[in-house]
Parts: structure tokens; C-alpha cells; sequence
């Protein structure tokens, strides 16, 4: 049976609350119309799809935008978390910086996020975030086309619906988001640096150096031969 996501279905912890965006329209875009809208933050936009999950919230953070970007952190936290909750549990997530989600070793969805400004130092506005997991391989795409790619439905997640990881990510993104305002990045840092598989490895395509780590706002730091590259997480917004 084809299970197509309504709000009623979908229950939302407090502070947050839901919108369905029909597909093929896209969250991330229908966030970011909203908060320019001055929506009020906490609503999440998902896409009505049983092959994948997208979903994007609109925030409006009251620090700088420097520091309000560690919140890309706590969105995969929140995956990471929601998907231990409800996956068979040899099922592995990690995360490569700045965005990719990686599923038993396989890039499997994405994290994007935008804000109302580029200025580090400002407040932004708003602070749109999205994630888009897949569930099922796209139409006329085959499993083992790209080895390095993998779908949910691939990996053993059979019980999990878009709905259910959906509501499981906005409880687990919460506790992480409350986590972060209360105590800073460093919680968050400190359980992502877990989750990040190539922390301590050289690198080549498209960051070229050894990945140090993140500093304290959620940046890459990259050493080369010659020199130490903080590579900027404000750099990744989507334009």
C-alpha cells in the first residue's frame, strides 16, 4: 500500500509544527518563501513522498549567524538519532562535513541550510534547514549502478515510513536544538565528531589536506603540506 503523509497523522513535539508541501514542489524552497514571509520558526515543511524524506524547518535564531550554523549539526544529530531509533541496529550512520548523510558507509541524502544573510557577525533573520533522505531508488535507477550510493530500503529499514522518521527526527532534532541553546556547540560537537567517518584522514576530492576536526563554530579545519585551512560552514549555503 502506497502511504501518502498528512499533518493529521503526524504529530509534532511542542514548538514545532507541520506543513505537507505536494510533491514534486520543493520544502527546502517552500521554507525559505515562509520565513521571508516572517513565518513564526518551528514549522517544518515536508514533501508527501514514500520514496524519500525531505523536510526543511524555518528558525530565527537570536545569535550570530557564526554561531547559529552549529544548528546544521543538530539536524544530523537528529538523523543520526532518529534513524538509531527506529533502524535494525548493525545499521551505521555517519556524516562527511559539510552535508553529506552516509548510511553503512554510503552516501545515502543530503543536509542544506540557508539564512537571510552571509554576514558572520549579524543575526540572521531566519535560518532555513533541510535534510532529504531517500527511501527507494529513483524510478529507472538500479541498486549497485553507484556503489558508493545507497537508498534506506536497501539496507534493511523496511519498517521505517517517511511519517514515522519524520516525527522521530523533529523529537530527536528538539532535544539536540535545546542541547545547543542551552550549552553551546560543544555537546553537539562532541556527538557528531562520533558520527563523522573521515575525522583524521587525508582527503582529496574536493577538500585536499588532513581533516583536523571542527573548531568551536562547527568549521573544518584542513592541514596541508604547507599550511592550516579553516575551511567555513557559511561557505555551504545554499544560494
Amino acid at each position: 500500500s502506497l502511504e501518502t503523509m498528512s499533518t493529521k497523522d503526524i504529530s509534532f513535539p511542542p514548538l514545532f509544527r507541520g506543513k505537507c508541501v505536494p510533491a514534486p514542489a520543493s520544502t527546502f524552497m517552500k521554507a525559505i518563501v515562509a520565513a521571508k514571509n516572517n513565518v513564526s520558526p518551528g514549522l517544518i515543511f515536508y514533501s508527501e513522498d514514500i520514496g524519500s524524506l525531505e523536510a526543511s524547518i524555518v528558525l530565527a535564531p537570536d545569535i550570530s549567524l557564526k554561531r547559529a550554523l552549529g544548528m546544521v549539526l543538530v539536524v544530523q544529530m537528529g538523523i543520526a538519532d532518529s534513524l538509531g531509533a527506529l533502524a535494525p541496529p548493525e545499521l551505521a550512520v555517519h556524516f562527511n562535513w559539510p552535508n553529506s548523510i552516509k548510511v553503512n558507509g554510503a552516501f545515502c541524502g543530503k543536509t542544506f541550510f540557508s539564512a537571510s544573510t552571509k554576514e558572520e557577525d549579524i543575526i540572521p533573520e531566519w535560518l532555513v534547514l533541510g535534510f532529504k533522505i531517500p527511501f527507494l531508488w529513483d524510478q529507472g535507477k538500479e541498486a549497485g549502478e553507484n556503489p558508493n550510493e545507497t537508498v534506506l530500503s536497501n539496507e534493511g529499514c523496511i519498517d521505517i515510513t517517511p511519517s514515522s522518521l519524520l516525527e522521530s527526527w523533529s523529537r530527536h532534532t528538539l532535544v539536540w536544538l535545546n542541547r545547543f541553546l542551552d550549552e553551546g556547540l560543544s555537546p553537539v560537537h562532541r556527538a557528531w565528531g562520533e558520527k563523522c567517518d573521515n575525522i583524521g584522514k587525508t582527503l582529496s576530492n574536493p577538500f585536499n589536506g588532513k581533516f583536523m576536526g571542527l573548531d568551536e563554530e562547527a568549521n573544518m579545519i584542513l592541514k596541508t603540506s604547507r599550511e592550516t585551512i579553516v575551511n567555513k560552514l557559511s561557505d555551504y549555503m545554499e544560494t
